[in-house]
């Protein structure tokens, strides 16, 4: 039989059902609940099928700043406002009774659900930003059945797709490794079913698989579609790409590939070097239009040393108008280089952008604090707000289209990971969206997302 989250020890039960919410006013206490050693807000909430927001209304205590769950602390229990929706027995509905927009989404999540090494751990965060989606969107009217399977990298993928519940899935987020492609390609194809994969894996089935969605965009993708966004962007500049004499690079792959972009397209650009001397370094630069500026390098410390060349520079040529254009590793520099991103204009092309003082970002990382006593891992981006987006943007999505929907809708809200997705050939279908993270002058951060 399949081992069904066999290593969590934040949920008591296998699988996680969301039901509709219809707010009340004045929600009567219907008893009280004595805390006990390791339960979590969320699971108390889950225990008496109310939402987080019930529990805090029925306890204000609970909105004090630092409030900490403790052994022993009574709490009080509202009366649930949550109905399960019942099925159409009219028969003249009858074709329409497996519409999804009609009733609860089934979701199924087959990744590394343990905590055996730093897959496992990545993978439960995850699914815990997974749930979290799943219970911000009982306020839309939206219900989710959830059930999980431990899909460790050397497990039995055949068995955990004989499982009965694995067949009934309207979408499954999933896998993590390209070894078990093959056999979940063939499953979701022959039932039908939406499969998801949210990280980088090979999956050559895309190719002609028409359930599949994949996330991950390749390195040649990212660099092409980068390109065509800059020469749209800054087709009025004069571009300077500076050789930054790094042998462990790969990034002259992507500044090789744009020179003959800009010279199809007959921008002006100039190259210069990292060791020239001030003269030759500032003879590269344009004085009658603005300069943007490229590093054939991702790393700090040779854009520690551009940055300080180019403050230089204008010091001695305060008219001259220089923005910067770099890597998605940038984002990780902001400790160090936040203050000349600002001066210099910067743009960062990424997939993703994880902004700490937005308000979203806020609220779910307190409640992730609230409902695991943890609080994410410190990366690029978080894999508890990758997963709540993913499952945000495929839920609200499935209720409002059913099963017609196809992931292109580029307006919907996200809180770090924006999706659209487009057809792959005859096959799935692909993300494509990216963002130009911006910083401004003026000290704002902004996000342009194509």
């Amino acid at each position: 039989m399949t081992r069904v989250l066999r290593y969590f020890l934040f949920f008591a039960a296998f699988w996680l059902s969301v039901g509709v919410a219809m707010a009340q006013e004045g929600e009567q206490i219907r008893g009280l609940h004595k805390v006990k050693k390791k339960e979590t807000i969320f699971g108390i909430s889950r225990m008496y099928d109310i939402t987080i927001e019930q529990l805090m209304k029925a306890n204000p205590e609970m909105n004090t700043p630092g409030y900490e769950l403790k052994k022993g602390t009574v709490l009080r229990i509202p009366f649930s406002t949550f109905q399960a929706e019942t099925p159409v027995a009219n028969p003249a509905e009858e074709e329409d009774a497996d519409d999804i927009r009609k009733r609860a989404i089934r979701l199924g999540v087959m990744l590394p659900l343990h905590d055996i090494n730093g897959d496992g751990k990545r993978m439960v965060e995850y699914y815990r930003g997974v749930l979290m989606a799943c219970d911000s969107i009982k306020k839309l009217g939206i219900s989710v059945d959830v059930h999980a399977w431990n899909t460790a990298e050397d497990g039995d993928i055949n068995q955990i797709l004989s499982n009965d519940e694995a067949a009934k899935c309207d979408l499954i987020i999933g896998p993590l490794y390209s070894k078990q492609m093959s056999a979940i390609s063939a499953f979701v194809e022959k039932h039908k079913i939406k499969l998801l994969i949210p990280f980088s894996i090979n999956a050559p089935q895309l190719a002609d698989n028409k359930y599949i969605y994949q996330v991950y965009q390749s390195h040649t993708f990212q660099d092409d579609a980068t390109i065509k966004h800059f020469v749209k962007g800054f087709k009025n500049y004069h571009t300077v790409i500076i050789d930054c004499n790094d042998s462990t690079s790969h990034k002259g792959n992507f500044t090789s590939a744009l020179r003959r972009q800009l010279e199809q397209e007959n921008m002006d650009y100039s190259i210069t070097n990292l060791k020239s001397g001030e003269g030759d370094f500032s003879k590269a630069f344009s004085r009658t239009k603005p300069n943007v500026v490229i590093l054939n390098t991702g790393r700090s410390p040779e854009l520690g040393i551009a940055f300080s060349k180019l403050n230089g520079l204008k010091f001695a040529n305060p008219d001259l108008l220089i923005n910067m254009f770099g890597y998605t590793e940038w984002l990780m520099y902001t400790r160090t280089h936040l203050e000349n991103f600002y001066k210099f204009n910067t743009y960062i092309p990424s997939v993703f952008y994880y902004n700490p003082l937005s308000a979203s970002t806020k609220r779910l990382q307190q409640k992730f604090r609230w409902n695991f006593h943890t609080d994410m891992q410190n990366s690029l981006p978080r894999f508890a707000l990758t997963g709540f987006d993913h499952a945000y943007f495929f839920l609200t999505g499935l209720h409002r289209e059913g099963k017609m929907f196809l992931g292109d809708k580029s307006n919907m809200e996200y809180v770090q990971t924006p999706l659209q997705f487009e057809r792959y050939g005859n096959g799935g279908l692909r993300n494509h969206t990216q963002l130009f993270v911006h910083y401004t002058p003026d000290n704002r951060v902004e996000t342009i997302k194509f």
